[in-house]
């Protein structure tokens, strides 16, 4: 549980990170829309990191993964809604939703049972 918390969190900085100079940012110049996203997704990785390294054992690192990409979704469907403003489409919806999929395949077998 603590992985999850931890990979939650560290998503909604890299949402952040990532997305947030998107609203208020234009005025500013490249270098610092870089520079701050920079010291935002810094505070990410000091809880990714230790999160992944607490899950490993319990998950694979491929669930791992799947896991960070499923919170990423949940996270910036919440924050284009609520912090850009945007409106979910049918295609953005079914195409999350697809990506929900992958993970339930990814959690319904065993690891060790795949292709290689």
């Amino acid at each position: 549980m603590k992985t999850i918390i931890l990979l939650f969190f560290s998503n909604v900085f890299m949402t952040f990170a990532w997305y947030g100079h998107l609203k208020y940012g234009h005025a500013w110049p490249l270098w610092k829309a870089v520079l701050v996203s920079w010291l935002i997704a810094l505070l990410e990785y000091c809880l990714a990191v230790p999160a992944n390294r607490l899950g490993f054992g319990t998950f694979t690192g491929f669930q791992l993964k799947i896991i960070q990409e499923a919170i990423t979704v949940a996270v910036f469907i919440i924050f284009a809604i609520m912090f850009l403003k945007e409106k979910m489409a049918w295609n953005y919806a079914l195409s999350f939703a697809l990506l929900i999929a992958a993970v339930v395949v990814a959690f319904a077998f065993r690891p060790g049972t795949g292709i290689g």
